[in-house]
């Protein structure tokens, strides 16, 4: 008996085990993938890899986009020889309001005549009570011009035109200048001398208002302005992006004839014509320019001073 056992436990041992059906795991092995793809779309096809090269190409043609810089406030220039200047030099308007049953005399109508010629200024009338509101009391005679917010460019839009141009950047900061007619006469200079745009810090500086729009002589439509929080910082971001930065300081331990960087991408900083260049900026500079001056003067006028370093480099350059 027992060896008919063992026999049996060896034939039971020798048979498969209960197999496990499909129980329909593999139906979505069994599903369609769907249509096939165009050549373009599968990867390792030639069409694939020129698809992708002509994808690449496309964005390297395309503009990087602009970071955009702040704004400023909207301005208003009141009485009636201010307002026709501001008309005839180009500043931009938004509109002219002109008082209810004001007197019609020549500097009226050639105001009139100007912002009509313009064709994107809005003329409105305004009884004078409201005119003495928005203005605040002051002596506007009838006329005020409204002046829209100044669009400040980012730093980096400065040499982001350099290098479109395959030109070094030629940038010129401004440090406590606070004379809006300096800095309308820097961005002249800047403009004429081939710069690529001013910098200037958003406190305790002048800003892009009516009057340094007037004394840039029509230039700052084509010559972009910066407003920075932190000059400081901004000045050590030129720096990373390569570029050489050059206080003028009446101490300067070099002199502006023999700064070989001046041919190279520079940015020129400026202080004001009193206290010149502040501590943290001043240490920031890679070099310290003092301008060769045989007639003994202290200092000089913000916008002199940017003027003669920009016909060097100018100069330099050409």
């Amino acid at each position: 008996m027992a060896g008919n056992s063992q026999r049996r436990n060896r034939r039971t041992s020798n048979k498969k085990g209960m197999q496990v059906g499909s129980g329909g795991q593999r139906r979505r092995g069994l599903e369609g993938k769907g249509p096939t793809p165009p050549a373009s779309a599968r990867k390792g096809h030639k069409k694939n890899r020129i698809a992708g090269a002509q994808a690449k190409q496309a964005a390297a043609r395309r503009p990087a986009p602009r970071r955009g810089g702040v704004k400023g406030t909207s301005e208003m220039v009141v009485g009636r020889n201010p307002v026709y200047e501001a008309l005839r030099d180009g500043v931009p308007a938004v509109t002219l309001y002109v008082q209810q049953y004001i007197d019609n005399d020549e500097r009226v109508r050639d105001a009139l005549k100007l912002a009509g010629e313009r064709g994107n200024i809005n003329l409105m009338e305004a009884p004078r009570p409201e005119l003495d509101r928005m203005t605040n009391g002051l002596n506007h005679q009838g006329l005020v011009l409204q002046v829209p917010p100044y669009e400040y460019a980012h730093p980096e839009d400065l040499t982001a035109a350099a290098y479109d141009n395959n030109e070094d950047p030629l940038i010129v900061a401004l440090d406590g200048v606070t004379d809006p007619r300096n800095l309308g006469a820097i961005v002249r200079s800047v403009s004429a001398f081939g710069g690529h745009g001013v910098v200037v810090p958003e406190r305790r500086a002048a800003g892009m208002t009516a009057g340094a729009w007037k004394s840039s002589a029509g230039t700052a439509a084509r010559t972009p302005v910066s407003r920075v929080t932190n000059l400081t910082r901004a000045l050590e971001g030129y720096q990373k992006a390569g570029l050489t930065v050059v206080g003028l300081a009446a101490d300067g331990e070099h002199t502006m004839e023999d700064l070989e960087q001046l041919a190279g991408p520079v940015v020129i900083v400026i202080g004001s014509e009193g206290k010149g260049l502040g501590r943290l900026v001043g240490e920031t500079c890679d070099y310290r320019v003092r301008i060769s001056m045989p007639g003994g003067a202290e200092s000089l006028n913000a916008g002199v001073a940017a003027g003669i370093v920009l016909y060097e480099v100018a100069r330099r350059r050409g």
